[in-house]
């Protein structure tokens, strides 16, 4: 009877029935392997041997499935459970790899709004959680990684920020393979090498990065009055991003040394306490606000704006992606809640504590 064998080099050993019993079919004299498909006639007599030929062909589809793919499995629910130790009723847990493979961050990429928060979780992860994910996890955060570069490169958006994310893991592999032998990470050196130097040829990339001028004939920012100039400073939250735009023109730089919007920044960002105890004053007695922030910044912590975010259920302990347009359309809130009021036990997670979800 027919053998499918366990090694994965090799679909099994093929019998085939005699007068004088069960003989296994060895390879011809030439060393090269007998087609399966030869010895089942046209009438199918042979049926086991047709049964080998159809489970050797599935299983090399599956292999080169495994081995091509970009992401290691497919999820239909965009939801995970949350379990940080075993009960009677439930055992095991939920790692950060796992969760970074079920919550769908690779198609979350192409999502402006959700782009800036998977840029951020990952910033983080690469400064200290990298040695945590396993083998697999490893493979699909660097499978990611590869589509925000890309995005960034072929869309023009916000390439400072991948710009200190590469920075963060160029440095943290290699603190980690610089010792080979005290490695901590999954795999050999050479891939981590080879890594290494992928992330140098992104940085470089990203460094000769040209936006392209376009050519309009409508009116461009600098047409508009003052007051709408104005305006629009005010709904940046980045000082990075003023400091930028003023460096337009001699208008907007006026604007962005403007202290009403420094002091702005400086109560968005930073607490009445924090404020008070760090105070920078001019020479004539007024609060340097610009100055200020900046001061501030050193010590403290920035408040962290997204567009969208996950959300954590405190009543099913899920974490999942919340679809604002289902919800609205279908009353769905994007996972199977028990609660009475759902809306009520949703608690918006930050990057940072999404990493504290999983610490063990």
């Amino acid at each position: 009877m027919p053998f499918l064998g366990q090694d994965w080099r090799s679909p099994g050993w093929v019998w085939a029935k005699t007068g004088h019993g069960w003989k296994r079919i060895v390879l011809a004299e030439d060393k090269n392997e007998i087609d399966l498909k030869e010895l089942c006639d046209e009438s199918n007599s042979n049926l086991f041997v047709k049964e080998v030929c159809e489970l050797s062909t599935e299983k090399q589809k599956k292999d080169f499935y495994n081995n091509n793919t970009r992401s290691q499995f497919v999820f239909r629910d965009k939801w995970i459970y949350v379990q940080r130790d075993s009960t009677k009723e439930r055992h095991g847990y939920c790692t950060l790899g796992e969760a970074l493979n079920r919550l769908d961050f690779s198609c979350a990429v192409n999502d402006l709004k959700r782009f800036n928060y998977v840029a951020k979780l990952f910033q983080l992860i690469a400064k200290s959680e990298l040695t945590s994910l396993s083998g697999a996890a490893q493979k699909n955060y660097f499978n990611i990684l590869e589509k925000i570069v890309h995005k960034v490169l072929e869309d023009h958006y916000n390439p400072r920020l991948i710009k200190d994310l590469l920075r963060d893991l160029g440095s943290t592999l290699y603190c980690l393979t610089k010792n080979v032998g005290n490695s901590l990470l999954v795999g050999t050196v050479n891939i981590w090498v080879c890594r290494l130097e992928t992330i140098l040829n992104w940085q470089q990339q990203l460094n000769n990065l040209q936006i392209p001028k376009q050519m309009s004939m409508g009116l461009t920012l600098s047409d508009l009055p003052i007051q709408m100039q104005n305006k629009i400073l005010y709904k940046f939250s980045d000082p990075c991003d003023i400091i930028n735009l003023g460096q337009a023109t001699s208008t907007l730089y006026m604007l962005s040394e403007d202290s009403q919007l420094w002091k702005k920044l400086c109560h968005f960002h930073f607490s009445d306490s924090q404020r008070s105890n760090n105070l920078v004053m001019t020479e004539s007695d007024n609060v340097d606000w610009k100055l200020m922030y900046f001061n501030l910044q050193k010590h403290y912590p920035k408040r962290e704006q997204y567009g969208d975010t996950l959300h954590y259920c405190k009543h099913c302990h899920i974490l999942f992606w919340k679809d604002h347009h289902l919800a609205i359309l279908f009353k769905d809130g994007g996972h199977p809640c028990s609660a009475n009021d759902p809306d009520n036990c949703l608690v918006p997670v930050s990057p940072q504590h999404f990493i504290n979800l999983f610490k063990f």
